[in-house]
């Protein structure tokens, strides 16, 4: 995939806060509203305080947020934080987790890149900046194989977007734009029907026939195959070394300027669990699914569970170039004006910890604070 306007257009524009430009509901998360969560280890026994009491984060009770569930679950962010307190809230979309922030309800989250991007475009690069990644891939195309056996069988058929202008429905139509196909962007009318779906909703709508497929992340696209769907496609095969942003850590300017040194344990915290989810995929993936039972009052189901947590990848790394591709993509849809996006990255604070880990440094694609 590849290569984006400064705001939103009409349509997208409407939705007033920082709006469609977001990771969508189930793409993040089952919940309808922010929610305060109670962490098995919220604070360090006897840690010296840092510059600020608490520290909110924010994220959503999705795998693609595995880094804050597994780290606030085990206590491996709170450990860095000495004294001062971690309070986690939830969410189920990017514009109410960039209103959060903007409003101070946060100060550090978990999101997608579409919200980040568009968060950053509507405030004029005022309100955030990107610090880290946390996770790539875990999107795909998962047909009705009954109605649909190769990709240019989707001409004419119906397919599932989590929403409007969200991440999978920006990447979905640059597919569809690729193979030549012609779409239009706001009513999803064209070669092929893209159907805006709720992620909560769209399995029971596949299973019933009135979609025969969808492009979205996991866990709603195994929970598709657990219906009877097949993977068409796996959205990593379409970018360079399979890899493409599906979770940012973001802070917000003023948090970061007040309260450097928290920002710092936070990042050291995420550092710390990418490593230990990486070294230990099983008992991170049941951590993951313990934290979930315990924000949605369900468990993932095994046949759900084990192909959504193989398709995606933990990384300290923000991909930096697919968030600039991914801007480019809404773009050429007609679904975002040019965003200037220099400045939306500051990884030295991250890149400071991994070259102290004995890691690589990670680029900024040319988009990083001065």
């Amino acid at each position: 995939m590849r290569a984006p306007r400064t705001t939103l257009r009409r349509g997208l524009a409407a939705a007033a806060a920082l709006p469609l430009l977001a990771v969508a509901a189930t793409a993040c998360g089952y919940g309808s509203e922010a929610k305060d969560d109670d962490a098995k280890s919220n604070v360090s026994a006897g840690g010296k305080k840092l510059s600020a009491d608490t520290v909110k984060i924010g994220y959503f009770p999705n795998l693609t947020h595995a880094t804050a569930l597994v780290g606030i679950q085990e206590g491996l962010i709170a450990k860095e934080l000495g004294g001062t307190t971690v309070k986690p809230s939830t969410f189920n979309a990017g514009p109410s987790e960039i209103e959060a922030l903007n409003a101070g309800s946060i100060d550090i989250g978990f999101i997608g890149p579409s919200p980040s991007i568009n968060g950053y475009a509507k405030s004029k690069g005022q309100s955030l900046r990107i610090i880290g990644g946390s996770a790539s891939g875990g999107v795909k195309l998962v047909v009705d194989p009954k109605k649909i056996k190769t990709l240019d069988d989707l001409k004419g058929k119906k397919i599932a977007t989590p929403q409007l202008g969200n991440t999978q429905d920006v990447a979905f139509l640059n597919w569809i734009s690729e193979k030549g196909w012609k779409v239009d962007a706001q009513s999803g009318k064209g070669d092929v029907s893209v159907v805006r779906s709720d992620n909560k909703v769209t399995p029971d709508a596949f299973k019933s026939g009135s979609l025969d497929g969808a492009w979205v992340p996991e866990p709603t696209a195994s929970k598709l195959v657990a219906e009877g769907g097949k993977v068409l496609l796996d959205e990593s095969t379409l970018w360079p070394d399979d890899k493409f942003v599906i979770t940012n850590i973001i802070v917000s300017q003023k948090f970061l300027s007040e309260h450097p040194d928290v920002v710092d344990a936070v990042l050291r915290g995420t550092v710390n669990t990418n490593k230990w989810i990486n070294a230990n995929p099983d008992e991170a993936k049941a951590s993951a699914n313990s934290a979930l039972e315990k924000l949605s009052g369900k468990a993932l189901p095994a046949d759900v569970l084990d192909p959504a947590w193989k398709s995606i990848r933990i990384t300290d790394d923000p991909l930096a170039a697919t968030l600039q591709a991914q801007a480019d993509h809404a773009v050429k849809a007609g679904l975002l004006e040019k965003p200037d996006l220099k400045g939306i990255y500051d990884l030295k604070p991250l890149n400071k910890i991994l070259e102290a880990e004995g890691q690589p440094a990670v680029a900024d694609a040319g988009l990083g604070a001065e």
